[in-house]
């Protein structure tokens, strides 16, 4: 396995658009590096600078009430489906022009939405935006991998990586006010467009071409698992509006259930998987996709309850809101930085499961919010905890995901790791809201006031998510290394795979 990596890298450094040896080769990777997370940067922007623009976007284009919110679903579970499928593309057609080719969808499907003339319109260029961003996620993300050795430099761009993806979040709830207000909603998208072409005018100069051997494609599993993706978080999506158990929310969960049984059938019968089973064989690979996924359930439950209480209780503006947040992004992309310094100094283990203690330890003090909260007496301390353990546990988990994987197999891993990220967050939201809004019910039917019945609900909510941490910190204790685990064999993977 490690020779074939050496090889792979060879052929990699000899694609590239200029030969001019080690040192110029050093130094292009990290202008790949800036091209790559720019686009990413871009995807994680225009996923949350939506949220503010709703309003008017339901008002111009006479969306009714109940379907404005797929706006951000049909993006939302379109990106979640194909992430899988994005990745293994990315191997087996080429990375950099699965990379680009989905820069370019992502960006025609940004100009089709800020065009959109109806509701309809919209919808529906927000699904091929979806798919875009989806592809070109994982197919940059898997670039990362080949052009970067595992170990300190690799964790190093990785970390640019989960700082620009915490920065993009926090920078589209602060941007999407004042754009929408100054420019229209319609520059919510449309500022997508120029970065999107610099990467286009720039990739094929910086980046390089790189592919797994053989192009056969696991169709009949390709179907399966996208269709089975869709499906589950369909299902969560539902959650909040319509509770655990209504026919909108366990007819899908069901079939998603049968879908991946089949996937697991024709995976385990292919010649050519686009799963192969052997690679969750491996305990640092399983646990870094299950940090991931609960910490994604943990981080984006507490922002959405976070985000209810602030505008509900305490009569926050979406703006507001994301002035309060900045504080937190910039402590998250700070412990990004140094998490990844302790990976290597530290290992796995111990970041990670410090980072979901950390987010635990915040959602605990979060319980304590009261109904007239102040920002710096009730919200700041667990704001700065929660931020420092989401990016060390983010980080971590990442490096764990992608740890050991043969260079052919990046995108896969790339994209298996994306959707873990993705399933959790759904996840998160619907648990949260859901368990928030049923406490919150049963006081209200026993008399309370509506504030009060609901900034108890949030304070449930918090602990529900604290309790969910601590599955995180059994994962990283249980199924991550003493040490970062540096090839294939080490991280479970047997010499036969290469």
């Amino acid at each position: 396995m490690e020779i074939h990596g050496q090889h792979d890298r060879a052929r990699l450094l000899a694609a590239a658009p200029e030969n001019l040896g080690s040192a110029t080769a050093g130094s292009r990777r990290w202008f790949a590096l800036a091209l790559v997370a720019a686009a990413f940067f871009m995807g994680v922007l225009d996923s949350t600078s939506v949220y503010t623009a709703l309003p008017t976007i339901a008002l111009e284009l006479s969306f009714s009430p109940g379907a404005i919110q797929w706006v951000i679903t049909a993006y939302g579970i379109t990106v979640a489906g194909l992430l899988l499928l994005g990745g293994r593309l990315a191997d087996r057609l080429g990375r950099r022009r699965v990379f680009l080719t989905a820069v370019g969808v992502f960006a025609a499907a940004s100009v089709l939405c800020g065009l959109a003339w109806s509701s309809d319109v919209l919808v529906a260029a927000r699904v091929v935006q979806g798919a875009g961003a989806a592809i070109l996620t994982p197919a940059g993300l898997s670039i990362l991998m080949t052009i970067f050795a595992e170990g300190r430099d690799r964790n190093r761009a990785l970390g640019v990586w989960g700082g620009l993806g915490g920065m993009g979040a926090t920078a589209g709830l602060m941007l999407g006010g004042p754009i929408t207000d100054g420019l229209g909603w319609s520059w919510i998208f449309w500022v997508n467009v120029p970065v999107c072409v610099g990467v286009l005018a720039l990739g094929p100069v910086l980046l390089p071409e790189s592919r797994a051997r053989g192009r056969s494609f696991d169709v009949a599993g390709a179907v399966a698992i996208t269709a089975a993706l869709v499906l589950i978080v369909y299902a969560l999506s539902t959650v909040p509006g319509r509770g655990w158990w209504a026919f909108h929310t366990a007819g899908p969960a069901v079939a998603a259930l049968v879908l991946l049984a089949v996937f697991v059938a024709i995976e385990a019968r292919s010649g050519a998987p686009l799963v192969p089973l052997r690679l969750f064989r491996s305990k640092v690979l399983v646990g870094g996709n299950l940090v991931m996924l609960i910490a994604g359930m943990s981080v984006d439950g507490l922002l959405i309850i976070l985000t209810l209480y602030a505008q509900r209780v305490l009569g926050y503006s979406a703006i507001q809101f994301g002035m309060a947040m900045v504080v937190m992004t910039l402590v998250s992309v700070g412990a990004v930085i140094v998490g990844q310094h302790l990976v290597t100094r530290l290992g796995l283990r111990l970041v990670a499961s410090g980072g979901m203690t950390l987010i635990g330890l915040a959602c605990l003090l979060l319980t304590q919010v009261p109904l007239d909260g102040r920002f710096v007496g009730d919200l700041l301390v667990g704001l700065l905890i929660f931020g420092v353990g989401m990016g060390a546990a983010f980080v971590a988990s990442q490096i764990a995901a992608l740890t050991g994987v043969a260079d052919h197999e990046s995108g896969l891993a790339s994209g298996i790791e994306e959707t873990s990220f993705a399933i959790g967050t759904t996840l998160g939201v619907a648990l949260a809201s859901a368990v928030a809004v049923a406490h919150a019910d049963r006081l209200i039917d026993a008399g309370a006031a509506t504030a009060v019945a609901e900034t108890e609900g949030f304070r449930f909510a918090f602990g529900v998510l604290a309790g969910v941490t601590v599955l995180g910190v059994i994962a990283a204790l249980t199924l991550l290394g003493r040490s970062q685990s540096t090839r294939g064999e080490q991280a479970g993977y047997p010499k036969a795979m290469s």
